[in-house]
């Protein structure tokens, strides 16, 4: 049997709305408003959750029953910029922390928000650039091989606006709930959205738990196997790691911290043993599992750039709208041009710490 040719759901030679200036700017508020949530969120619970749903019902409904507009075309594109946020925040979160860890140990200055604007911007360049050769590899060749269940989840929700419906009321009910229920816990303080009991009889331990509407959204939409996995880690890190440090290192002085395991318990008990060690420990397992799926992946990498470095060195005449790229020349030249402005702009920051 041959194989099965994919049929988009908008036929490739049919001309709709698609790339607009309505869709650019809508996609670019919500990315705003789901970039800073999640930018919130990754910061206190250490994870972020996709935008990319809630962006599509969000954007169905502004676009589909309010401004009364009917591309789904156009759909997409909102819904695709509006997730983008998500992806800057994570890539941001993530990793320039250190750069405020290192600024308070004196290593290097306190990074402005000019600067942290810049590293952003640039990352999300790199992101798009590389990814135009991985498209057709991924998506174009790769169609039905994988599942991409967020992207299909995606286009149900729109092909459902298509029809007609209100889902998207649900996200606003989940928006104003969560809003309402912030402003009481830590706006007005009638009753704290943590709350946290040490075990005196188990040295080292402690139970306690984030009352709060975004913790269980995130356990919601991670599902029962992924939140079993963050429980699982909080169980040994809270009732093994932490009273095996309270027992055995009472006198020791164990790096990173500059005092002693006693001395830090009777400064702040069981956070200052998580902020001096789980905290690292968790950082590390962290790096760890990227580390191995990254080389788990990396003969499927290889492969498909590969693949796309092949096919794009023909050359592309496509002129439907599924087969139009941007060349891999201007996506390698613009990695280029972002590399060498990365590099000046670091030779600018260590000149200026110098003066």
């Amino acid at each position: 049997m041959g194989e099965k040719k994919f049929q988009p759901y908008i036929p490739a030679d049919k001309v709709v709305p698609e790339f607009t200036v309505f869709s650019v700017i809508l996609g670019a508020l919500l990315a705003i408003v789901f970039g800073g949530a999640n930018a919130y969120l990754g910061l206190r619970v250490g994870m972020t959750v996709s935008a990319s749903i809630p962006a599509a019902v969000i954007s169905m409904g502004v676009i589909r029953f309010i401004f009364k507009r009917d591309s789904i075309l156009e759909n997409n594109m909102v819904q695709t910029i509006g997730s983008a946020g998500e992806s800057l925040a994570a890539g941001a979160i993530f990793t320039m922390p250190a750069l405020f860890m290192w600024a308070a140990d004196g290593l290097c200055d306190m990074p402005s928000l000019i600067d942290i604007g810049l590293i952003a911007a640039c990352g999300g360049a790199l992101g798009i650039l590389m990814m135009i050769p991985l498209r057709n590899a991924l998506i174009v060749k790769e169609h039905g091989n994988l599942g991409y269940p967020e992207g299909t989840a995606c286009a149900e929700v729109l092909m459902a606006g298509e029809e007609g419906g209100s889902k998207s009321s649900t996200v606003f009910g989940g928006l104003g709930i969560a809003a309402l229920y912030k402003l009481v816990t830590d706006g007005f303080k009638l009753f704290p959205s943590e709350v946290d009991y040490t075990i005196t009889a188990y040295k080292g331990s402690g139970i306690g738990v984030d009352v709060l509407p975004a913790l269980a959204g995130v356990g919601y939409i991670c599902g029962p196997r992924i939140s079993s996995y963050m429980f699982a880690g909080s169980t040994i890190a809270w009732f093994v790691l932490m009273p095996l440090i309270a027992l055995f290192g009472s006198d020791l002085v164990i790096y990173p911290a500059t005092a002693t395991v006693a001395e830090l318990w009777a400064e702040g008990g069981t956070w200052s043993l998580w902020g001096s060690f789980i905290r690292y420990i968790g950082a590390g397992a962290l790096a760890a599992g990227g580390i191995i799926s990254l080389v788990k992946s990396l003969p499927m990498i290889v492969r498909t750039f590969a693949d796309a470095f092949k096919d794009y060195g023909k050359g592309s005449n496509g002129t439907l709208r599924t087969e139009q790229d941007i060349s891999i020349k201007v996506a390698l030249g613009g990695c280029l041009v972002i590399a060498v402005f990365m590099w000046l702009f670091q030779v600018f920051l260590l000149v200026r710490s110098e003066l």
